[in-house]
């Protein structure tokens, strides 16, 4: 319920102006609504127009990627990049490659990924990028020449201080590859113009696991600080089984916990005994396998036909790490009642506002994704740094900055919540700590008219 005058009026221009884009008006009113405090003791903010430049883009692109397929077929789909924000540093996010990409979808991540970036404390702004191309099923060689139909596209719009993308759902090392490949012929220079890259030119040790990774060390201090407990032999389920949710269970089950289930998109399995992630990651890296494959080697686990499931489970700690909208409130009444005592998101946006809603209202603990996954674009900022320097760290130095920046990022996001409210609401701290940064260093550069 947003109360503040500016506040509604801004957020009823953008439903009227964009009320076709549900996943982008879910994500500003979000934010928005927690921003009310802020916006009340700053008349600035309104005097200046920060929350109506704020909520728009400074540059929406979109471009067609035309490719050829191995049947010799022409096909089409539509490529996105998002420059959200730059008032703090260049464009940083990832590019997603799924059916289910649009603008809205583009548009919220990149929202979202400017006040996530902006808690890390690194120089990066916001902006994200995509398709709906699906790389399911499709050959190595279809795979390149999309990547690189869209990079021929792209490049003219980024660079290494101007928007620095990365991978996310759909796009891995090898897109990352393919497109780097690309950018290099059209630019003509080697440089960190894209992260997530692989070691052997210019990646970063540690890219890979360091959402997963951020995500427990946030859920770690989260216990520590606000219950005075930790994941040692906490049960845990985890959504999804791509790279975010491997990582997480990886460093889960080194901090002691039994992960019992994990899922991907037609279904989950529940392993009493734990999870074998060795077989998981057989099945996901290398196979690129359904996660059904695990009763191959495991045949007495249950696997259940509907991934929206997995949340019946009784648990200790949930971690949605599939996709956005994965946890709706009657999924999040289930989980309060089951005995969960923290659910920390490691996708963007997975929770439902009405299942936020309940998590806030039942006293659980509640880590919303722009903080609590903050890690990958964390470290992809290391990996920008490693390139402008034109060094490698070692493994154990990027984890070790990582788990300084996770458990940094919960306590400024505690302590601004203590600030503006009762120190328990983790959504509006991560909002308005995120903000706060972004919003001083917009008054400091004017207006651009």
């Amino acid at each position: 319920m947003i109360n503040n005058n500016y506040v509604k009026k801004v957020y009823e221009k953008l439903e009227s102006k964009y009320s076709h884009e549900k996943e982008f008006l879910q994500a500003a009113k979000e934010v928005l609504e927690t921003l009310e405090p802020v916006v009340e003791k700053d008349p600035q903010i309104e005097k200046l127009g920060i929350l109506e430049r704020i909520t728009e883009p400074e540059r929406m692109i979109s471009f067609r990627v035309s490719w050829v397929d191995d049947n010799g077929n022409v096909q089409v789909n539509t490529g996105y990049r998002c420059q959200f924000n730059s008032a703090i540093g260049p464009y940083k996010g990832g590019i997603r490659f799924h059916p289910s990409v649009n603008q809205s979808v583009i548009k919220f991540l990149g929202f979202e990924q400017t006040f996530k970036n902006s808690l890390t404390g690194l120089a990066m702004g916001g902006g994200k990028g995509g398709s709906d191309f699906e790389p399911k099923g499709k050959s190595d060689m279809e795979i390149m020449r999309f990547c690189q139909s869209y990079m021929t596209e792209l490049y003219r719009h980024i660079g290494q201080f101007t928007d620095v993308p990365a991978g996310d759902i759909g796009v891995g090392k090898r897109e990352i590859g393919y497109m780097f490949g690309q950018y290099k012929r059209l630019a003509n220079e080697f440089t960190g113009v894209l992260t997530g890259k692989a070691l052997e030119f210019g990646g970063s040790l540690g890219r890979t696991q360091a959402t997963g990774y951020g995500l427990c060390y946030f859920t770690q201090r989260m216990l520590k600080k606000l219950k005075d407990t930790d994941l040692d032999d906490k049960k845990v389920i985890i959504s999804g089984s791509g790279n975010v949710a491997i990582y997480a269970a990886e460093k889960a089950i080194a901090l002691g916990a039994k992960v019992i289930a994990m899922s991907d998109s037609n279904g989950y399995i529940y392993d009493r005994n734990g999870v074998d992630l060795d077989v998981i990651k057989e099945i996901k890296e290398v196979k690129r396998g359904r996660i059904k494959e695990y009763l191959e080697t495991y045949p007495n686990v249950v696997y259940v036909d509907n991934c929206h499931e997995i949340w019946n489970l009784p648990c200790d700690v949930a971690l949605p790490c599939a996709t956005q909208n994965e946890i709706d409130e009657k999924a999040a009444r289930t989980l309060v009642a089951n005995g969960c005592m923290a659910v920390a998101e490691g996708a963007n946006m997975p929770s439902t506002p009405e299942a936020v809603e309940v998590f806030l209202d039942s006293g659980i603990l509640y880590a919303p994704g722009k903080a609590s996954n903050a890690g990958g674009v964390a470290t992809s900022g290391l990996e920008m740094s490693q390139n402008s320097l034109r060094l490698s760290w070692s493994f154990e130095e990027v984890d070790s900055r990582l788990k300084d920046i996770m458990e940094n990022i919960f306590d400024t996001c505690y302590e601004t919540s203590k600030k503006y409210s009762d120190g328990k609401n983790l959504v509006a701290g991560a909002n308005i700590a995120g903000f706060v940064k972004v919003c001083e260093a917009m008054k400091i550069q004017g207006v651009a008219y």
